[in-house]
């Protein structure tokens, strides 16, 4: 991995201590919520306030969101100077701002005078940023130029934008709330790194971007994101997508056993393949047993196996970066607690959940090309994304029917089955995760 690959911007020591965060009301008690933990099962699924009660999503951003590193976004999405995109989580809100050296700030979205919205817009381009309430005007770096009337004795210099930790790893940029962020990230940045360099994403343009508010819980959008049990309900997907993805041959249904062996054939294939070019493609498993849960892997493309589309063909005529081949698989990276992305040799997608509320979660879903690449000449933007686009609206659809049915009275947590294992990891990792912020 290149020095290049990771940069790690850190949050300057505050001036002064924050204020403690507001009370949630006795139903949101630390003891209340460790009961909820404790009587969980393994390979059960959670019981409803998990997903419904207000209280616990309060718990939820303060513990998991305010401790642990997340995905933001790519540097592809601010590619020039001044360029921001502004990330929600809960109530809290974080710019992401492209520096005039290249780099990338993040900063508290919240005016240091009396605390209005600095940026109110998702994305744009700035030369300062300037609060639309009383025009304090901040630098890219946080800093404060301009306060009309502050009084002689004001100190600029006390008064920046608060600053956010930030990670950027071969393209991709993460954030982290503490104080004081947890450090197995780092090790794990340096093992998921190697495998997301070769597409090469600092080189890579927006194609597109989606978004969709779901209405459901975050970690409802994260467990159906971790299985492929209910993959027969994404036909455009399952054109290129082998279905029986995670499956042990047992495992599999009469009616997909011709698929698997398709599947087994194909992986064999590619293994040799990226062998040969020295494409890292070996699964590497730990989405709970660390802090910073990861897995990542390379499975084979049906059809031509060369993209997501109908037949398997690329989508795109541009190869990303140095990569020999368009017959590369699918490079599958997931990272807890928001993120999952899907790395091909002629594009990449990323997806981030934000959570808003206890029921609804923004699902942020960026397509990534060469930025040499040319719409209507390289590739369609339309032809690109169909299948994902398609397949959030799926995801979307099974999300709030979950959600609708976890908050009914006559819900009763049931078993997750054996194909559901990476699911029972998120939830897994989610509690221990829990376990440790009310201890």
């Amino acid at each position: 991995m290149t020095l290049d690959s990771v940069q790690h911007t850190s949050a300057a020591p505050a001036r002064r201590a924050a204020p403690p965060s507001p009370a949630v009301g006795d139903a949101a008690s630390p003891e209340r919520l460790r009961t909820l933990i404790d009587r969980r099962r393994r390979w059960t699924a959670l019981e409803s306030p998990f997903y419904s009660d207000p209280a616990i999503f309060a718990h939820d951003i303060t513990g998991i969101f305010d401790r642990h590193w997340f995905f933001a976004a790519s540097v592809a999405e601010i590619p020039e100077p001044g360029d921001f995109v502004t990330i929600d989580v809960g109530s809290r809100s974080i710019i992401l701002i492209r520096d005039d050296d290249g780099g990338v700030n993040a900063l508290r979205n919240v005016c240091r005078h009396r605390g209005a919205r600095v940026l109110t817009e998702p994305s744009g381009s700035v030369g300062n940023l300037v609060c639309a309430y009383h025009s304090w005007t901040y630098g890219r770096d946080g800093s404060l130029i301009h306060a009309a009337a502050a009084g002689a004795d004001f100190d600029p210099g006390c008064f920046g934008l608060r600053k956010v930790h930030s990670m950027t790893v071969a393209g991709l940029v993460f954030l982290c709330l503490a104080p004081e962020p947890p450090a197995d990230f780092a090790a794990v940045a340096e093992i998921f790194a190697p495998f997301v360099e070769p597409h090469d994403i600092p080189r890579t343009k927006v194609a597109f971007q989606q978004e969709i508010v779901e209405e459901g819980n975050w970690k409802l959008v994260m467990e159906n994101n971790r299985e492929c049990y209910h993959c027969d309900g994404h036909p455009e997907l399952a054109c290129s997508y082998f279905t029986t993805w995670g499956l042990e041959e047992h495992e599999v249904p009469e009616h997909q056993i011709d698929t698997w062996h398709r599947s087994v054939l194909a992986d064999h294939e590619l293994r040799d393949r990226c062998e040969r070019y020295g494409i890292p493609w070996q699964v590497y498993d730990a989405p709970d047993s660390r802090e910073a849960g990861i897995r990542m892997g390379r499975d084979a493309l049906d059809g031509d196996g060369e993209s997501f589309s109908a037949t398997g063909r690329r989508l795109s005529e541009k190869l990303l970066g140095d990569l020999p081949d368009f017959r590369l698989g699918d490079g599958s990276l997931h990272l807890q607690p928001n993120s999952w992305f899907h790395l091909l040799a002629d594009h990449v997608i990323t997806f981030a959940a934000f959570p808003m509320s206890e029921n609804r979660t923004l699902v942020r879903t960026t397509w990534l090309v060469a930025d040499d690449a040319v719409d209507e000449v390289d590739y369609r933007a339309e032809d690109l994304t169909h299948v994902w686009r398609q397949t959030n609206i799926q995801d979307a659809g099974f999300v709030g029917l979950t959600q609708r049915g976890v908050t009914d009275p006559g819900y009763v947590p049931g078993p997750y089955t054996p194909t559901e294992h990476q699911v029972e990891a998120f939830v897994n990792w989610y509690t221990m995760r829990m376990q440790e912020y009310i201890r």
